[in-house]
């Protein structure tokens, strides 16, 4: 079964990230994404998909310019996500083969993202606009347009979120921050798979 939760390593080092991206995928989270302003994101990105390419969605996070597109998909990427919606950075990832989910928040970054070629919408910071906001945007959206909440869902309020209509979550800090050990993680993301889960019932 593959969820639609984005695990967001931001500050995993490329030493740990194998361990880090195993422990997830063996807990049910197979999309991984490695923030750029982390530390050597692009050895982390290649450790990764070196290890674990075939059973996860791996890429990054923060990306923010078409070099970076490109220096993703060199180490073998397959995910940009960014905290805003630049049609130039939607583009070079869909050239390269690669899924794109830029960061929105209004309408009108809505349907630019979706319009450059976006296989799907993260609402950022999703607190902001709450669930009703998402609410109203997804009732003009294209039919079986994916909307993930990232900042501000978590297992607390997941199905409130999902009762609004978001397809999908970006988990940070809830999952991994720098200094948690492989066990800690493992933990973390059974406890979140099984909070979606039930969300999801």
């Amino acid at each position: 079964m593959t969820r639609p939760l984005i695990a967001i390593l931001r500050g995993v080092t490329p030493a740990e990230a194998a361990d880090m991206c195993g422990a997830l995928i063996d807990a049910g989270i197979t999309k991984i994404e490695v923030p750029l302003n982390s530390p050597d994101p692009f050895a982390s990105i290649k450790s990764m998909v070196d290890a674990h390419g075939d059973s996860a969605l791996i890429g990054a996070g923060t990306v923010l310019s078409t070099d970076d597109v490109g220096r993703v998909a060199q180490a073998g990427g397959k995910l940009v996500v960014s905290p805003n919606c630049d049609q130039r950075v939607i583009v070079a990832t869909k050239a390269a083969g690669m899924e794109s989910w830029p960061g929105v928040m209004t309408p009108t970054e809505c349907f630019a993202a979706l319009k450059a070629g976006a296989d799907g919408l993260k609402i950022f910071p999703a607190s902001l606009l709450g669930p009703e906001g998402i609410k109203a945007i997804r009732a003009v959206l294209p039919p079986g347009t994916q909307v993930y909440a990232v900042g501000g869902a978590g297992p607390d309020n997941f199905a409130q979120w999902m009762a609004a209509s978001a397809d999908g979550f970006g988990i940070g800090s809830a999952l991994y921050k720098p200094g948690l050990g492989v066990d800690e993680v493992a933990t973390r993301a059974r406890d979140m798979v099984a909070a979606y889960d039930e969300a999801a019932q």
